[in-house]
């Protein structure tokens, strides 16, 4: 398989369950990821993990710039992944 494709999936499988941490630390009066790194790990390549993680554990679905910002993050990944595929 190609090193790219796997990092990918690694970052989304990474980037879904920080969002489900997350949501599991908010439940439970823990301790919270941050945003920043919630926004970095979609940043790294984990973007559809973190989008598809927001609707599966129902978290930060009320925050603007998550709804805006996983979908924007992942149409450039996906621009720039088509860019430099062609």
């Amino acid at each position: 398989m190609n090193t790219t494709f796997i990092y990918i999936i690694i970052m989304n499988i990474i980037g879904f369950c920080l969002i489900g941490l997350d949501k599991h630390r908010a439940r439970t009066r823990q301790w919270r990821i941050p945003e920043k790194v919630l926004f970095g790990a979609a940043l790294l390549g984990g973007s559809a993990g973190a989008w598809a993680g927001m609707y599966a554990f129902r978290h930060k679905t009320r925050r603007w710039y998550f709804v805006v910002g996983m979908p924007l993050i992942l149409a450039v990944q996906i621009g720039l992944l088509w860019y430099f595929l062609r």
